[in-house]
């Protein structure tokens, strides 16, 4: 039961590292492009050293479909507390409608048919 979870948490922590690869720097708008785009890559490969475990492991437990689902989820919910924490952005309404949209999917997904 912990192995299947580790995956998780690997994938965790690998969006927390993409999501201020990707959008950390919105807050340094004077940056040079040039220095933004290489500190993003050097903050992304932390990201792929958490991210490509966490597959390999997973996929032990998961297929690849589920995988993703279980990842985009992560993606939303990383993504959504930096948004208003890091960036100071309003949480919307309409944004949690389409994370429940989001998880009609994770049931679909992850059901036995």
């Amino acid at each position: 039961m912990l192995r299947q979870l580790l995956p998780i948490l690997l994938l965790t922590i690998s969006n927390v590292f993409m999501t201020f690869a990707w959008y950390g720097h919105l807050r340094f708008k004077g940056s040079a492009l040039w220095i933004v785009i290489l500190v993003s890559w050097g903050i992304a490969l932390f990201e792929y050293c958490f991210q490509v475990p966490a597959n390999r492991i997973g996929y032990e437990y998961y297929n690849a479909a589920q995988l993703k689902t279980i990842q985009e989820v992560i993606t939303l919910v990383v993504f959504s507390v930096f948004s208003v924490l890091y960036l100071k952005e309003d949480f919307q309404w309409n944004y949690l409608v389409g994370f429940l949209f989001i998880i009609l999917a994770v049931f679909f997904i992850f059901k036995k048919w």
